[in-house]
């Protein structure tokens, strides 16, 4: 398999990274695990998978986060799912010494308790507040699939969200940098169109 034809899904110790490259798998793709920030640098799209706690994020600064935003910069697609997604904001109370990649504006915050169980686990609806590329195909109210605790605030930048206890960004996009707050990997039909459109931002 030639790098420059694969997708690169990033290990730092965190990931959900089986169920992802099966999911990708089900789709044709070719699935690389760079085991080195240099490996990425013929990948045609990077997705940085996740659960778990913010603070695993801190092992992808330095050349990790140096070598993603260089693909990023050339114009290569970049899908964060669920921790990943967080990752990409500026921080997160969870862990507030550890800084994200800071694509997108904010901080993540808890999803407060007083109303509904935390943390969020199970099926829940997308509210799609515009179009975006990354939901091409996906239909309003569409049910996926969360687990997790904390969550990033809608902005500008936010295509669909979704409301425990109060509304939070459930998918997010700026020209081809992209993230998802649920696993798209364990949401069924409406998942795999997501993975495919992300496929279909890579080439």
């Amino acid at each position: 398999m030639s790098a420059a034809s694969a997708i690169a899904l990033i290990d730092y110790g965190a990931g959900n990274l089986t169920s992802v490259r099966k999911a990708l798998a089900a789709l044709g793709a070719d699935v690389l695990v760079p085991a080195q920030p240099a490996d990425l640098a013929d990948a045609r799209g990077v997705i940085v998978p996740g659960v778990g706690h913010f603070g695993a994020t801190a092992r992808l600064q330095g050349a990790w986060t140096d070598a993603i935003l260089a693909r990023v910069g050339e114009g290569r697609p970049l899908l964060g799912i669920c921790l990943g997604m967080q990752w990409l904001y500026e921080s997160s109370d969870e862990a507030p010494d550890v800084p994200g990649l800071g694509l997108f504006s904010g901080n993540c915050y808890k999803l407060r308790a007083d109303a509904v169980k935390v943390p969020h686990v199970g099926w829940n609806d997308l509210h799609i507040d515009h179009p975006s590329s990354i939901l091409d195909g996906v239909a309003d109210r569409s049910q996926v699939y969360f687990t997790h605790s904390y969550v990033a605030p809608a902005t500008n930048d936010t295509a669909a969200t979704t409301d425990h206890g109060a509304r939070f960004a459930a998918v997010v996009q700026r020209g081809h940098v992209a993230g998802v707050q649920f696993h798209p990997e364990k949401s069924g039909e409406v998942g795999l169109q997501i993975l495919r459109n992300f496929l279909a931002m890579a080439g």
